[in-house]
């Protein structure tokens, strides 16, 4: 599930170039991809760099979204640049953002108003991802659109008329998403669609007909219903099938004449569709060998951005349909592009631009253009050498049965085989995430420090097929955590690795993987460090938050059912089993976390440190699943490396090689 903002431009559907860390579920043209020899660029020689410590590191600025205001002249963003993440207002002609909202937690902005500079933006409560929708005005006043306890609520686009806009919420029923329609005056609502159950609202059409709606079958089987609003309300099934397909909304047309949608039935990799509201013609718009991640629309309808996932990258195109062209967009440097908006009047695109070196940074360029685009963000930190971050690349290695295993490799910079250093594997959440290319400070500080990093897309992983994704099912702590075990063979093969000293960190389902490694395999890793990671399976998924509705039956079909799966959900649950952790470990927990709740850490932590291991806690007593606050990122930050040099690192090579380098050193 998504709590991403809709925003009014339809191009909004394409992903920014994050890596997100997600649980039970967080756009890359560049990079060179290995043959799996481990020889990150090896022309390089190796060489020392400056160390920075972790609060120069996140002295980098994080901005998301955008939003064009109604003159055009500036464009609604999300930035931590404060320590929290507030909405902004960026102009257009470049200059300082101005800081529109200064709240508590973490405040995203959704979407200016489209005749007026009023606009919409979401925050829950201390992380507990209970988001309500807020409107402010540019008098600054503010108000709760969706009040109430223990209710979520998510925007849901504007009507083609500019008069109303639509919003989802649960406060009727924990368990379902019902759909209200808002004067954009007054915001006087009417409820315009009651969700029987068993579905979650996907998109709404612009002209406010339609509603779209997913059905979860399995982690492998899922459908699509239409709502016609305007006829009886009877849900109309779109995606009749033979097997296990997966279907997922893209979005509708402009127009509101076709809903674009995904699938993956007859093939290995998910294809974009084309269903005719009218006729009911159902068509293949866009297919290729890897997963199709989105295709969206400029409000007009003249553009079309499809975005491709291309071995933890995206590709993406961008093309003129009206001229049937597809149009370069002459980017200033090789990086990721994502999160593409084009203008209301279609003359202006604003895109994210990353790299594994380089965060996001907001970009314009009037389309067709030969000017360069322009940037309006600075995001790096200035007192951050470029040059002294790594690139990644992406290598294959054999597992245990022979199966390729992709991942993502980051050597740094003073690694040798007369100096190797130890590495980490990066594990990512899910499950069914994907370790991907991309900016990451926490990997990035921790490789300047002389850690590798190896972010392993175990079997189970996304954007590798279908017959991939779906190898860990019910095998979870097993399969995927065997090819953890065949990636350390696959790295003490290399030169520059010293293979007595590897240890493995994630979060969410990745952090569950990181005790289930010191628990089940114990002599294999140094160290552990579990952020926020499942520890009893019962327990979560006896705790599955309400508003995941059906997606729940989905989870329990890849993991199993607590009630008559209990046994076996015991024995892969790392915490009957703390008396096999033997190597130090560090357990990091948000407080206010509704998916992992904090007694999972504390229990994993409890049966650890009475079989007299080292164990490490850090709870954050304001934070959810994930730290938003800057504040906590540095402390979680210098937790990690103050670990790693005590139970890691070797003494002599924890030197004063930092010493009077920019940021102090660690």
């Amino acid at each position: 599930m998504s709590d991403a903002p809709r925003v009014r431009t339809r191009l909004h559907r394409l992903p920014l170039p994050l890596t997100a860390v997600v649980l039970l579920a967080g756009l890359f043209v560049a990079g060179c991809s290995g043959s799996g020899d481990g020889a990150v660029d090896a022309s390089a020689q190796p060489r020392e760099v400056s160390r920075y410590d972790a609060e120069t590191f996140f002295d980098t600025e994080t901005v998301r979204g955008a939003s064009f205001s109604a003159d055009g002249s500036r464009i609604l963003l999300s930035s931590d640049r404060s320590g929290t993440f507030e909405a902004y207002a960026q102009p257009v002609a470049g200059g300082e953002p101005e800081q529109l909202t200064s709240t508590e937690g973490a405040t995203f902005g959704v979407s200016y108003f489209p005749a007026d500079d009023r606009f919409l933006y979401t925050a829950d409560q201390g992380g507990n991802e209970l988001n309500h929708l807020y409107v402010q005005t540019p008098e600054g006043e503010v108000r709760d659109l969706t009040p109430g306890e223990a209710v979520k609520a998510s925007f849901n686009g504007w009507s083609a008329d500019d008069q109303s806009f639509f919003v989802s919420t649960n406060e009727r029923d924990p368990q379902v998403f019902d759909l209200y329609r808002y004067d954009v005056e007054d915001y006087e609502r009417t409820l315009i669609w009651q969700n029987p159950g068993g579905l979650f609202l996907s998109d709404v059409s612009r002209d406010g007909r339609w509603v779209a709606a997913e059905k979860a079958i399995s982690n492998a089987n899922s459908d699509l219903y239409l709502v016609d609003l305007e006829g009886n309300g009877e849900l109309r099934h779109i995606t009749p099938h033979e097997g296990d397909v997966m279907h997922g909304v893209f979005g509708f047309t402009p127009d509101s004449t076709a809903l674009i949608y995904a699938s993956d039935e007859g093939t290995e990799f998910r294809q974009a569709r084309r269903h005719d509201l009218t006729t009911g013609e159902q068509t293949t718009l866009v297919a290729a060998d890897w997963d199709v991640l989105g295709v969206a629309f400029s409000e007009g309808g003249r553009y079309r951005a499809v975005a491709l996932n291309e071995d933890a990258r995206t590709a993406v195109t961008l093309t003129d349909l009206a001229e049937d062209r597809e149009i370069d967009i002459p980017l200033p440097r090789e990086g990721d592009l994502g999160g593409m908006v084009i203008s209301d009047d279609e003359k202006t695109l604003a895109f994210y631009l990353a790299s594994d070196t380089s965060p996001s940074n907001l970009y314009v360029w009037e389309i067709g253009s030969a000017s360069a685009p322009r940037r309006l963000t600075s995001t790096l930190s200035e007192q951050v050498a470029e040059e002294d971050l790594v690139d990644g690349e992406v290598v294959r290695f054999a597992s245990y049965d022979g199966l390729e295993i992709p991942g993502v490799l980051y050597r740094p910079h003073q690694a040798s085989a007369d100096s190797p250093v130890p590495v980490l594997l990066a594990m990512h959440g899910g499950p069914g995430g994907q370790s991907r290319k991309g900016y990451r400070a926490e990997w990035q500080h921790l490789v300047n420090h002389g850690y590798g990093i190896f972010a392993v897309n175990n079997r189970g992983s996304s954007g590798y097929g279908k017959t991939f994704f779906h190898l860990d099912d019910r095998k979870h702590g097993e399969a995927d955590l065997d090819d953890c075990v065949a990636a350390v063979g696959y790295l003490q093969g290399l030169d520059w690795v010293d293979g007595e000293r590897i240890g493995i960190m994630g979060g969410s389902y990745g952090g569950y993987l990181v005790a289930a490694a010191l628990a089940f395999r114990p002599q294999v890793f140094d160290v552990g460090i579990n952020i926020f990671g499942v520890t009893n399976w019962v327990r979560t998924m006896e705790s599955i938050p309400p508003w995941w509705g059906p997606q729940r039956d989905a989870l329990i079909a890849e993991i199993g059912d607590p009630v008559a799966d209990a046994e076996r959900l015991r024995a892969i649950s790392p915490v009957f089993h703390g008396d096999k952790i033997v190597k130090p470990l560090l357990v990091v927990q948000g407080a206010n976390d509704p998916r992992v709740l904090p007694r999972e850490s504390e229990d994993l932590v409890a049966a650890a440190r009475a079989n007299g291991t080292p164990v490490e806690y850090v709870v954050f007593e304001d934070e959810g699943h994930g730290f938003r606050n800057k504040d906590n990122r540095i402390a979680a930050q210098n937790a990690y490396l103050d670990f790693l040099a005590e139970h890691l690192r070797e003494p002599a090579a924890d030197d004063a090689a930092a010493a009077g380098s920019p940021g102090g050193g660690r």
